[in-house]
């Protein structure tokens, strides 16, 4: 259930991916722009000071997608492989969980198995790699990256989080550079499901966030860095208004998701474990 203030608002979530963007090749800048969606309203020294030592840790795990559907409308049979890759269909974000090159993002980022992916890392380089397996009804896909290896994100280990906690994501806001948000916990729980097209997932973590399109699959962190969730939509109001909400699929689903479809560390098949409804605080 929600706290009262949010009981009198009709909330509806709209997918954060956005179809047709096209790759670039420029190298971007890992300088985040801090955006504040939670009291207090601007950023201290002390705030600022923290938030740049927390991205020091966390954002070398977080990626920038550009997903290219095979078969997809515009594309051609060739007798040239590298022909018949697909145009570039979804852009979003997405973050590395283990070391040699897997990563999570939303699967209304990823579209399907077998789609190809070119991603932005912290260092830089554009690095390939493919769709290994989704999950369109929880909003999850796992990507396999080509001759990377980086920084992991480090996975909460008590999923139980309570309301009112400080919270940041990670994500590239379409047209915009990267970008951090600070935000916090509404409540661990949406209370029911949310469905867009074939996607959609069953309950969801309620971040005060105003997230944007670009931002799907992007990484949502606690005050001492570590993996909570991952973004998947922002919400609106029966109008189509924004409300400064966002809807983040909670780290244990992420590891139960991962961990069948990977070989995962003890961390994570101890999240995986785990579930939100084992929370007294929801």
């Amino acid at each position: 259930m929600f706290p009262p203030p949010m009981r009198a608002v009709t909330l509806l979530a709209i997918a954060t991916a956005l179809v047709g963007c096209t790759a670039t090749s420029d190298i971007e800048s890992r300088d985040f722009m801090v955006q504040q969606n939670a009291t207090p309203a601007s950023i201290d020294a002390g705030t600022a000071q923290e938030m740049a030592k927390l991205l020091g840790t966390s954002g070398p795990t977080y990626v920038t997608l550009v997903v290219s559907a095979k078969g997809a409308p515009g594309t051609t049979a060739s007798t040239n492989p590298s022909d018949n890759r697909g145009k570039p269909a979804t852009s979003g974000s997405g973050f590395l969980v283990d070391g040699s090159g897997y990563v999570l993002t939303a699967a209304h980022v990823a579209l399907g198995k077998g789609n190809e992916v070119s991603a932005r890392a912290a260092n830089g380089r554009v690095y390939g790699g493919q769709v290994i397996a989704i999950l369109p009804d929880n909003d999850m896909a796992l990507i396999r990256l080509k001759g990377y290896s980086g920084r992991a994100a480090t996975p909460v280990k008590n999923q139980c989080i309570s309301p009112g906690s400080m919270v940041y994501s990670l994500g590239k806001p379409h047209a915009q550079g990267d970008t951090a948000r600070i935000g916090k916990l509404e409540s661990m729980s949406y209370g029911r499901a949310v469905q867009y097209g074939k996607f959609g997932y069953p309950d969801a973590m309620v971040l005060k966030m105003g997230t944007q399109k670009g931002e799907s699959g992007g990484p949502v962190f606690n005050e001492q860095g570590q993996l909570i969730g991952m973004v998947v939509s922002t919400l609106t109001d029966a109008n189509g208004n924004l409300i400064n909400l966002a809807h983040a699929i909670p780290a244990s689903d992420l590891a139960r998701f991962l961990c069948s479809n990977m070989s995962c560390d003890a961390e994570w098949q101890s999240l995986s474990r785990k579930t939100t409804t084992q929370c007294s605080n929801i």
